[in-house]
Parts: structure tokens; sequence; C-alpha cells
């Protein structure tokens, strides 16, 4: 791997990441808001003053180290969900709406990152600026899977395992695109990174919701550090597979 490159690697390891750092974001998300009952500005606020802080430390370092790297994740899954909600049920333009208007964002992102490098390619990255437009797509992906997941669930009226079903059917497609046709892989990429929010946020919400609307009422709290546990473990591993390289 080259030692200047910034991000992860994409690998079945990555996804796996990326599912828990979800799930995770989705639990954490609805804990500050909701159960603290601190509110989605409030929740806002918190969470983005956690992603500045993280997303600093990453753009400084001078190479991947998978513990910063995953902390911006997770920043980005838990901003995605006060950001999703905040556009539903504060500004009451619903799922649908937002799902539109974060679509828009994550398009006019990856049509400025491609104007200026000529590709979207997400490994490996070196520059700085390229890797600002990675976060930015990122996170507009990230929150665009939250409100898309909610929008399954409140707007179509699917329980929270079958919009966790929907999406991991939609997964399992670009993973059979990806192999076995010539579809860029850029491309699929995105369409994976963006459902595999969703997933996640349906499958926190199959965690935390009541058992009359189909969860399993773990609660946000333990879902949260269920998910955390889950997530630092990988972290460590993440590590020693960079370090035996």
């Amino acid at each position: 791997m080259n030692s200047l490159n910034k991000v992860a690697q994409i690998t079945l390891l990555f996804w796996l990441m990326k599912i828990v750092a979800t799930t995770l974001g989705e639990t954490l998300g609805d804990f500050i808001a909701q159960t603290l009952g601190l509110g989605y500005t409030v929740g806002i606020l918190i969470t983005l003053a956690f992603f500045g802080i993280v997303l600093f430390i990453q753009l400084t370092r001078k190479k991947y180290i998978p513990v910063w790297f995953w902390l911006v994740i997770i920043a980005t899954t838990t901003l995605g969900t006060e950001i999703s909600d905040f556009i539903d049920r504060s500004l009451h333009l619903g799922y649908t709406w937002g799902s539109l208007l974060l679509f828009a964002g994550l398009l006019i992102t990856l049509y400025l990152w491609h104007k200026k490098y000529k590709s979207l390619e997400v490994y490996p990255i070196i520059d700085q600026n390229k890797e600002t437009y990675y976060w930015i797509a990122i996170l507009f992906s990230n929150s665009l899977g939250t409100a898309f997941g909610d929008y399954l669930s409140d707007v179509i009226g699917l329980s929270y395992l079958n919009g966790a079903m929907v999406t991991a059917g939609i997964i399992i497609l670009v993973v059979v695109l990806h192999y076995f046709t010539k579809i860029n892989q850029i491309f699929l990429f995105w369409i994976a990174f963006i459902f595999t929010r969703p997933f996640g946020a349906t499958f926190g919400d199959f965690l935390t919701k009541p058992l009359a609307k189909g969860g399993l009422d773990l609660g946000t709290l333990n879902a949260s550090l269920v998910a955390l546990i889950c997530m630092m473990l990988l972290i460590v591993l993440s590590h020693r597979k960079l370090s035996s390289k």
C-alpha cells in the first residue's frame, strides 16, 4: 500500500466496518437527539463539532491511520442522522424532499470533484483537497442514506426488518454487477456506499424501536454500546492488518 495514502482500501472488511459504523451512527444520533431529549438542532451542533475535530485530525495525518479514518466515518453517519431528522422533523420537509435535497448535494459534490480531478477515484487518495471532496461526498451520502432508510419505513411503510432486506438486496445486486459486468466500478462504489447507510440505519432502528413497531426494543444506549464495541474490535483488527503488511 502507498504509504502516503490517506484512506481505507475497499475490501470486505471496509464494507463490514461501514455497516457497523452506520448502525452506530443511527443509534447514537437518536440517543443524543431523542433519548437525551436535546433535540435535532443541538444534536447537529454536537455531532458537527465532533465531525470537525476528527476531520481536522484526519486531514492533517500524513498517511492512513484506521482509528482516525473510521472516527470520521462514524462522525459522518451520526451527523447524517441528525441532518436527515432535522430536515424532516424540524424543517418539516419530509423524507422525500430531504432525500432529493441530499441527493442533489451529493451530485453537485461529485460533479465538482470530477471537474477538478477528471475522475472520482476513491483509492488511493493523497492530495488533501481531493480528500476534502471525498469527505464532503461521504457526509452527503450518509445523510442521504439515513433519509432514504426513513423514507422506506415512514413513507412507504416497510417494517424496519423489511427495509433492511430491501437495501441488502440492492447491495447484493451491486456486488453481482461488480463481479460479472463491466459497469464503472466507481459508480458502483457510490451506489453501495449510499445503500449501506440505510441498511445500517434500518438495522439500527430494528434494534432500538419498540416491539409494537417491529423493533427489538433494546434502546438507543444499549444498541449504541453494542455497535461501539463491535466497531472498536474491527478498528483494532484494521490496525493489526495494516502493521502486518
